[in-house]
């Protein structure tokens, strides 16, 4: 599982024209499911994500969490995460899961946060605009199989 975090100061995703999820101050987080991935590769790289000391503590070092900062997490799912472009100019997502497989993981990596911090999503499979106002900007690669 791997994921693009980014520390922001807002985002709103919309789908055909209509609002389905907002955050303030917080993360968004683009999530792409591999073949191979469960559940755990889900728990790892969200106590990551919440757990992860980028944002300024009083001293202006980043230094507090997510989920010190009782901030917000956007979550919405992206296979093209799992892109091969190593071959030609076309990429190859033969890592990526099937919609089948890789979206009850992304539930479950969406209601998981939602258990420990206030977060939203995206709709799985749709065309998203993702809209999002970067915080620093900050952005981190995390992959649940280079732990």
């Amino acid at each position: 599982m791997k994921a693009v975090v980014q520390r922001v100061e807002s985002t709103r995703v919309v789908v055909e024209g209509r609002e389905v999820s907002r955050i303030g101050k917080g993360l968004l987080v683009f999530l792409g499911v591999a073949k191979d991935d469960d559940r755990k590769d889900a728990d790892y790289l969200l106590d990551k994500v919440i757990n992860l000391r980028i944002f300024e503590d009083e001293e202006g070092k980043m230094n507090a969490s997510l989920l010190e900062l009782s901030a917000e997490l956007m979550v919405v799912s992206q296979f093209t995460l799992l892109a091969d472009c190593r071959k030609g100019r076309r990429p190859s997502f033969g890592e990526a899961a099937e919609p089948a497989t890789a979206k009850p993981l992304y539930e479950y990596f969406l209601e998981q946060s939602q258990k420990k911090v206030r977060a939203a999503g995206g709709i799985f499979q749709a065309m998203m605009k993702v809209e999002l106002v970067n915080d620093g900007p900050v952005t981190i690669l995390l992959d649940s199989k280079k732990a």
